[in-house]
C-alpha cells in the first residue's frame, strides 16, 4: 500500500482557520433562512463519497446495495495493513538478530586466530545463527512485500470504484430523490431549524436579561468572534478523520495534526473566554450570591469588577508583549513541522481585548440594573 508523505502547508492551517468557520457560518444561515432541504442533498452526497467513500457510506446515502461491496475490500485493506506491520517489526527484529550473530562471529574468527580454546565452537555457532536469522530475515521481507502488494491491490479497487461512482453520483441522487418522490413510506421527514441554540450557562448573572443600547456593538463583537472559533472544533473533527485513515489504512502516521490542532484549541480557548463570560457560561461557586435580588448581584459584580480589569489588563500587558516578541524573533516550534508561533501569540492580546470588551458592556449593564433600568 503506497504511503501518504503530505504535510499541512503552513499557509493552508493559517487559511482554514479563517476561511472554514466564515463559509460554515454562511452555509447555517442559508439553511435557517430556505429551511432543511426536503430532499436528497449531493453536496452531502460528495462529501460521504469524500470522506468515508473507502467504506461505502456514499452508497448506502442513495440506498444502492453496491455500497456492500467496498465493506469487504476496505476490510482486507485493514487486515493487509495489520500484516504489513507485524511483518515489518519481524523484519526489525531479524535485522537486528543478524547484526547480532555477525558481530559474533567475527569475535569468534578473531579468537580463533588467537588460538583460543572453544574459539572454533563458537564460531560455528555463530555461523548457524547467522544463517537462520537470515533465513528468517528474508521470510519477513517476502511476507512484507506480499502483503504491501494486496494492500495495494485492495487499496487500488476501492478508488477505482470511487472514480466511477465520482460520475455516477448526480444520477444516483436524482434516481433515488425520484423514488422518495414517488413512495411516500420512503420520503424524509422536513426537518425545521431551530431560530436558535439554547445557551446554556449558571443563568445567574442579572445582566443576561438586560439589553442596554451602549452595550450592543460590544455584544455583538463578542457573539461573532465566539461563533467563529466555534467552529474550529468541526475543523478538528476532520484533522483527526484524516490522521486516523492515513495512520490505519496507509500506514502513514502524521507528525503535524496533533500539533496543529492542541495549538488551534489553545487559541480557541483565549478568543470564546468574552462569548461564554457574556453567556455566563463559565464555572463558579454560588453560595450566596444565587439567593440575592437582581439589583444585589449588579451591585456586587461592579464592586467585584475592579478585580477583573486589573486581572484583563495584566493579562492584556503581558500578552502584547509575548506577541511583540515573538513576531520580532520569527518564533517558529520546535517540531518537524515548524509552525509559526506569532499568530498563536497574538491570540493572547485578542482574547483579552474581547474579555475587556465585554466586561466595559457588563459594567454598563449592571449601572443599568442599579439604575433601576428595564
Amino acid at each position: 500500500m503506497p504511503n501518504i508523505a503530505f504535510i499541512l502547508p503552513h499557509w493552508l492551517y493559517w487559511l482554514a482557520l479563517v476561511a472554514f468557520p466564515l463559509i460554515a457560518i454562511y452555509a447555517v444561515r442559508r439553511e435557517r433562512r430556505n429551511g432543511a432541504p426536503p430532499k436528497l442533498s449531493l453536496v452531502v452526497a460528495y462529501m460521504l463519497w469524500l470522506c468515508a467513500g473507502f467504506a461505502g457510506l456514499h452508497r448506502f446515502y442513495v440506498r444502492s446495495r453496491w455500497g456492500l461491496v467496498f465493506i469487504p475490500l476496505f476490510a482486507l485493506v485493514i487486515f493487509a495493513n495489520f500484516e504489513v506491520k507485524d511483518s515489518r517489526n519481524a523484519m526489525s527484529s531479524a535485522r537486528q538478530a543478524v547484526r547480532t550473530a555477525s558481530f559474533d562471529a567475527d569475535q569468534a574468527q578473531t579468537q580463533l586466530k588467537r588460538g583460543v580454546d572453544g574459539a572454533q565452537a563458537k564460531l560455528d555457532k555463530a555461523q548457524r545463527d547467522l544463517t537462520t536469522m537470515q533465513s528468517r530475515m528474508a521470510g519477513a521481507q517476502n511476507a512484507h512485500d506480499r502483503w504491501d502488494l494486496a494492500a495495494g491491490i485492495f487499496g487500488a479497487l476501492i478508488a477505482a470504484l470511487l472514480l466511477i461512482d465520482a460520475v455516477l453520483l448526480p444520477g444516483l441522487v436524482r434516481r433515488c430523490a425520484a423514488e422518495e418522490a414517488r413512495n411516500p413510506l420512503r420520503r424524509p421527514v422536513p426537518v425545521q431549524l431551530p431560530p436558535e441554540i439554547h445557551r446554556a450557562g449558571t443563568g445567574e448573572d442579572p445582566t443576561l436579561k438586560v439589553q442596554a443600547p451602549a452595550a450592543r456593538a460590544l455584544d455583538w463583537v463578542t457573539e461573532w468572534s465566539g461563533e467563529l472559533v466555534a467552529w474550529w472544533t468541526v475543523l478538528s473533527i476532520f484533522v483527526y478523520y484524516y490522521e486516523v485513515v492515513v495512520r490505519f489504512v496507509f500506514n502513514s502516521p502524521t507528525n503535524w495534526v496533533h500539533e496543529s490542532m492542541f495549538l488551534m484549541f489553545g487559541m480557541q480557548y483565549l478568543i470564546a473566554g468574552a462569548y461564554a463570560y457574556k453567556f455566563d457560561a463559565h464555572v463558579r461557586v454560588d453560595v450566596f450570591y444565587v439567593k440575592f435580588s437582581d439589583r444585589t448581584k449588579a451591585v456586587l459584580d461592579l464592586l467585584t469588577s475592579a478585580f477583573f480589569f486589573v486581572f484583563i489588563g495584566t493579562m492584556l500587558a503581558t500578552g502584547f508583549i509575548y506577541m511583540k516578541t515573538s513576531i520580532q524573533l520569527g518564533e517558529v516550534s520546535f517540531s518537524e513541522w515548524g509552525i509559526q508561533y506569532w499568530p498563536i501569540k497574538i491570540a493572547i492580546p485578542v482574547g483579552a481585548a474581547l474579555l475587556l470588551l465585554q466586561g466595559v458592556s457588563k459594567v454598563i449593564k449592571d449601572l443599568r440594573i442599579v439604575a433601576g433600568g428595564r
